[in-house]
């Protein structure tokens, strides 16, 4: 009896033994969970890593700035560049100088978990000694209307908001696909797009604009230039005979680009009246509000369409 007696407490703490190792690898489990690193890979192939979402972020471009927004991260940009001016939320954030020259001590002072950073637009020296002061630096470069989607959704992940940053990337991705199949098969219209007046410069196919001008089906009259955002002349413009003039540039307005193409009465867009201004806001930033801009091209690259019936 009394050997029963010793066996069965032995067996009871070894049940106890078992019920808390489970419950402690159980919790655990959970803990881990709970501060699961986040891996997420840039637009140069490199895999950044958090040790949990970041709470205190750094935008260095303005596209940037309304991407995080977008992805429902606004409120944890603790510093941006300027020209950072959308959503209005976005005025009231501290700058940390220009995306051209920025001003690294602000930087490092603010103390980020994470920065984010405009691959071909930010200074690289000043981003590769970012790094050697240990600040954790994702590099953002959208290419094609597809990588802004893409852009949302992994911003999301890196700010632990994916839930909005998925729900932003479909919708974005609805209303590309919806442009496209309403405009991008329809007769081509020749577009020059002029980003800048003295000198006057253009962007070829591998800019994410001529995307755009393809998507309302257009065709860019500059698209087998070599260089992103090549300087090209008069005369340039002449020999393509252009059906329609965009002007772009930086502000609001700049209506004496397009008044100076109206002395070349033998341009195909300046004989149908063809010359118009979109907001550069809206096409020269490559975040959300692209589409905003795409919206107004296709519609008047329609209106070309009819004059030329």
């Amino acid at each position: 009896m009394k050997k029963v007696k010793k066996n069965y407490y032995m067996y009871k703490r070894l049940i106890s033994a078992f019920i808390f190792t489970g419950c402690f690898i159980l919790n655990l489990g959970a803990s881990t969970l709970a501060h699961a690193s986040v891996n997420v890979v840039d637009d140069k192939g490199r895999t950044v890593t958090l040790q949990h979402p970041a709470k205190r972020i750094i935008s260095l471009a303005p596209h940037i700035t309304e991407s995080l927004f977008a992805a429902g991260a606004g409120d944890k940009i603790i510093g941006a560049v300027s020209y950072s001016d959308y959503p209005e939320a976005a005025k009231k954030i501290p700058r940390v100088g220009s995306y051209s020259t920025l001003d690294l001590e602000k930087i490092i002072s603010l103390k980020p978990d994470l920065v984010i950073a405009w691959s071909s637009g930010n200074n690289y020296k000043q981003i590769e000694k970012m790094k050697t002061f240990g600040l954790t630096v994702f590099l953002s470069e959208p290419r094609y209307p597809q990588d802004i989607a893409n852009t949302i959704q992994r911003f999301g992940v890196l700010a632990g908001t994916s839930k909005v940053a998925d729900k932003e990337k479909n919708l974005f991705l609805q209303h590309y696909h919806k442009l496209k199949l309403r405009y991008s098969s329809k007769r081509k219209v020749k577009v020059f797009y002029q980003i800048w007046n003295k000198p006057i410069m253009t962007i070829s196919g591998h800019h994410l604009i001529s995307d755009i001008i393809e998507l309302c089906g257009g065709e860019n009259v500059f698209s087998d230039l070599k260089t992103l955002t090549p300087k090209i002349s008069v005369e340039a413009v002449l020999a393509v005979k252009p059906d329609v003039i965009i002007s772009g540039g930086m502000g609001e307005a700049h209506s004496e680009w397009i008044g100076a193409w109206k002395n070349w009465k033998r341009l195909p867009a300046v004989k149908n009246e063809q010359l118009y201004f979109i907001n550069p806001d809206l096409m020269q930033r490559v975040g959300p509000r692209i589409l905003q801009g795409a919206d107004q091209l296709c519609k008047l690259l329609d209106a070309a369409r009819k004059i030329r019936k």
